[in-house]
């Protein structure tokens, strides 16, 4: 079975949140998902779990940040510069905000930051295959 990764996000509106993350690619799942939380998935692998700022308190105590705030960058792979750019005007199209950090462009690398509605960050980032070398991974 393969190692996957749910990222827990609390969120101020779990509709708007999950119409904001469907027109970025993401796919919800409504046997996860209630009025209280949305498990938006991104490929086999990633999973976004949005959850109303009532349930995010079920499972802890700490503060949820501001919106102004970065506690934790994002950073999911696209496959070319073309999806980058596409995701980055999609999130400024939903309401979030596109470039919210200068946009990073080395050639072989290119990425550019985006928030969601509650200010969580997001970079969208393609790297030229080419330029990767091969690397032992830990199964």
């Amino acid at each position: 079975m393969p190692r996957t990764i749910t990222i827990s996000l609390p969120v101020v509106d779990v509709e708007a949140s999950k119409a904001f993350y469907t027109a970025l690619g993401f796919v919800n799942n409504p046997q996860c998902s209630d009025e209280t939380a949305a498990f938006m998935v991104w490929s086999e692998t990633i999973n976004v779990m949005l959850l109303n700022h009532a349930k995010w308190r079920t499972f802890t105590d700490r503060p949820i940040p501001p919106k102004t705030s970065s506690e934790v960058g994002l950073n999911i792979s696209c496959e070319s510069r073309e999806e980058v750019d596409a995701m980055n005007q999609c999130a400024a199209e939903h309401g979030g905000i596109a470039d919210i950090n200068p946009v990073e462009d080395h050639g072989f690398m290119y990425g550019r930051d985006f928030t969601d509605l509650d200010g969580h960050i997001w970079g969208a980032q393609w790297m030229d295959p080419a330029a990767l070398s091969p690397v032992d991974v830990k199964e």
